[in-house]
C-alpha cells in the first residue's frame, strides 16, 4: 500500500458511502454499508462496481458496546480482528487490534476525548454544525504492544464529507498494512456513528 491512505464518507448518502484511496489517489476500496443491519456486516470492495469483495468485516454480536470485528480476505479467509476497550472507551475511543490467530498486535487511542465532544455537539447545531468539520479534527494513535508509535490517523478539514488520513509513521510490512488500514476504517465506522 502507499501511504497516506485516505478514507472519505460521503455525509449526505443515505446509506454510509466510503471511498478508500491510496497516496497516489488510486481507489483502493469502497464500502457501502447497509442501513438497517443489525448485526454489522461490512464489504469492503475493490472498486465502486462492488463486483469483487476485497475484504469483509463481521461482527461477533448484535450490540456492539464491546463486540470483535472480524476481518476476512475475500470474504472467507481470517486475517485479523478488532475489538473495543469497553468501559475504557466511554471518553476516549480505545481499541485492540489482533492477527489472524488473535494474538493482540496494535492499540489504538483518540489522542484527546474533548474534540470528539465538541465536534458532536457542535456538529448538531443548525448552519454552524455544516463548518464544524472544518475546524474540529479529532485523531488517533496507532502503537504497537510496546507503545510505539505505528500510525496516526486524523480528521481532514472538508465541508459536506468526512475525511481521515491514515500517516505511517514507523517501518512495515503487507500484513501489517493491510490490519492497519482495515482497524482505523473499522474503528472510524463505529467512532463516527457514535457521534
Amino acid at each position: 500500500m502507499k501511504f497516506p491512505i485516505t478514507f472519505t464518507f460521503k455525509l449526505l448518502a443515505i446509506a454510509s458511502q466510503i471511498y478508500v484511496r491510496d497516496a497516489d489517489g488510486n481507489l483502493i476500496g469502497y464500502v457501502k454499508q447497509n442501513l438497517f443491519k443489525l448485526k454489522e456486516h461490512i464489504n469492503l470492495f475493490t472498486d465502486e462496481s462492488q463486483a469483487t469483495v476485497a475484504y469483509s468485516i463481521k461482527a461477533d454480536r448484535m450490540i456492539d458496546f464491546s463486540a470483535r470485528y472480524s476481518f476476512l480476505a475475500g470474504g472467507e479467509r481470517p486475517v485479523g480482528s478488532i475489538k473495543r476497550q469497553g468501559l475504557r472507551s466511554i471518553w476516549r475511543a480505545n481499541y485492540e487490534i489482533f492477527d489472524e490467530n488473535g494474538s493482540p498486535v496494535m492499540k489504538i487511542n483518540e489522542e484527546n476525548g474533548w474534540v470528539k465532544v465538541i465536534d458532536s455537539v457542535v456538529g448538531e447545531l443548525p448552519v454552524i454544525g455544516l463548518f464544524t468539520g472544518y475546524f474540529l479534527h479529532p485523531s488517533y494513535a496507532v502503537t504497537d504492544q510496546r507503545g510505539k508509535m505505528i500510525a496516526r490517523l486524523e480528521k481532514q478539514p472538508a465541508f459536506f464529507e468526512g475525511v481521515f488520513r491514515l500517516e505511517l509513521h514507523a517501518e512495515s510490512d503487507e500484513k501489517t498494512e493491510v490490519l492497519l488500514m482495515l482497524g482505523t476504517l473499522t474503528m472510524a465506522l463505529l467512532e463516527r456513528s457514535r457521534g
